[in-house]
C-alpha cells in the first residue's frame, strides 16, 4: 500500500481520483475502475506499489518497438489492473484481475536487475502501466539517473497533468490506439477516444512513439474506419511507425481471429499515407521490414523478433543516406 498521487478529498470519506479520465468518485472501502486504487478511510492508496505479476527480458521488438534500439533487449515488468475494460482484452488474466498473484520488486531491484542483464532499460508493460503511476514515476526517475531507458506500453488513458509529470522521464512509448471511433471506446472498452488522442499528440512532441491498432474482427476493421484512423495518424506525423496486430478470441469476445488478409489489407491502406507500417502476430509478406522511405531499401529485415539484416548506420540508410525516424545505435 502506498498513498496515491492525484486525488482530492470529498465529503463522507469519499475521494475523487484524478489520475485518469474516469475521475472516479470512490467511497470508503471501495476501488476505482482500475481495481487497484483503493479508498481507505478517506485516503486513496495504490495497492500495487512496487509489485509485479511478471518480469522478463524481452526483445524490444516485442513491445512492439521497431525503431527504438532494434535488436536490443529490455527488462519488461508489469502488474495487475487496467483503467479500461476491453471486451477483447488479450491480457485479461492480469489486467482485469487485481488478485492474480504478485511479487515485490521495488524500483531499486528493477534497476539492479536491468543493469545485471545488460538491458537497455525498463519497459512498463503487460497490464496498463499508467495506473501503476507511483511505481512507474519513481522507477523511471531512478532508471534515468542510472543511464537506463524508460519505455511505456500503454493505452494512453491518463489525464494531462499526471502525464506531463511523467513524460520527461520516458524515452519511448507504444500507444494502443484501439479505434478512431469514440463509440468503439465507449461500447467495447468503457472509455473514450479524446484523451488517448491528447496523449498521442503530447507524447510525439517529447519522445519516440509507435502506435498499435489491434484489428478486432467485425468491430473496428472496416475499410472506412481504417482509412479514418490512418488519416488521423498522418495528420499528427506520417512518420510515426504503426503496427496492425492480430486479435485472438479472448475474455468476453469470441469473434473470429483476425484473418491475415485483413492485416495485409489494413497495412496496404496505411502505406498510402504513412512511412512505416508493420503487421504483427501473423506472417504477412514484408510485414516486418523497415523500408527506407527515400529509396525503398530493406533497411532492417526481421524474422519474428530477430534482426536478420540491418543496413543502417545510426539513423541513416546505408544505400542512400536517407534518415529513418527513430532511435538507433
Amino acid at each position: 500500500m502506498k498513498k496515491a498521487l492525484y486525488w482530492d478529498s470529498l465529503e463522507n470519506n469519499r475521494v475523487n481520483c484524478t489520475l485518469c479520465p474516469h475521475n472516479c468518485k470512490i467511497a470508503d472501502g471501495k476501488a476505482g475502475v482500475c481495481k487497484v486504487r483503493v479508498n481507505t478511510y478517506g485516503v486513496l492508496y495504490s495497492t500495487i506499489y512496487g509489485e509485479v505479476t511478471a518480469a522478463a527480458l524481452d526483445p524490444v521488438e516485442k513491445k512492439p518497438l521497431y525503431h527504438f534500439f532494434p535488436g536490443k533487449h529490455i527488462l519488461s515488468v508489469g502488474t495487475n489492473g487496467c483503467n479500461l475494460g476491453c471486451s477483447f482484452c488479450q491480457n485479461w488474466h492480469i489486467s482485469q484481475n487485481p488478485d492474480s498473484g504478485r511479487n515485490n520488486l521495488p524500483a531499486e531491484k528493477m534497476i539492479e536487475l536491468a543493469l545485471k542483464e545488460k538491458s537497455i532499460g525498463i519497459a512498463y508493460t503487460y497490464n496498463e502501466p499508467l495506473i501503476w503511476f507511483e511505481t512507474v514515476l519513481e522507477t523511471a526517475k531512478k532508471a534515468r539517473e542510472a543511464g537506463l531507458k524508460n519505455v511505456l506500453v500503454t493505452n494512453g488513458y491518463i489525464n494531462e497533468e499526471p502525464f506531463k509529470e511523467l513524460l520527461p522521464f520516458i524515452d519511448a512509448m507504444n500507444i494502443d490506439l484501439k479505434s478512431i471511433k469514440n463509440e468503439f471506446y465507449k461500447e467495447e472498452c468503457g472509455g473514450s477516444l479524446a484523451p488517448v488522442k491528447i496523449t498521442i499528440e503530447a507524447a510525439v512532441k517529447s519522445c519516440h512513439v509507435e502506435l498499435t491498432n489491434l484489428l478486432v474482427t467485425s468491430k473496428n476493421d472496416s475499410e472506412a474506419e481504417i482509412r479514418e484512423l490512418v488519416d488521423y495518424i498522418a495528420s499528427v506525423n506520417r512518420e510515426i511507425p504503426v503496427h496492425f496486430s492480430r486479435y485472438f478470441p479472448q475474455y468476453k469476445l469470441d469473434n473470429e481471429m483476425t484473418p491475415g488478409e485483413m492485416l495485409e489489407f489494413a497495412a496496404g491502406i496505411a502505406s498510402e499515407k504513412l512511412e512505416y507500417v508493420y503487421t504483427g502476430n501473423v506472417d504477412v509478406k514484408e510485414g516486418n521490414i523497415t523500408f527506407c522511405p527515400n529509396c525503398g531499401n530493406h533497411a532492417i529485415v526481421r524474422a519474428g523478433y530477430d534482426i536478420l539484416r540491418n543496413d543502417m548506420t545510426g539513423n541513416k540508410c546505408n544505400r542512400c543516406g536517407g534518415v529513418i525516424r527513430g532511435v538507433f545505435q
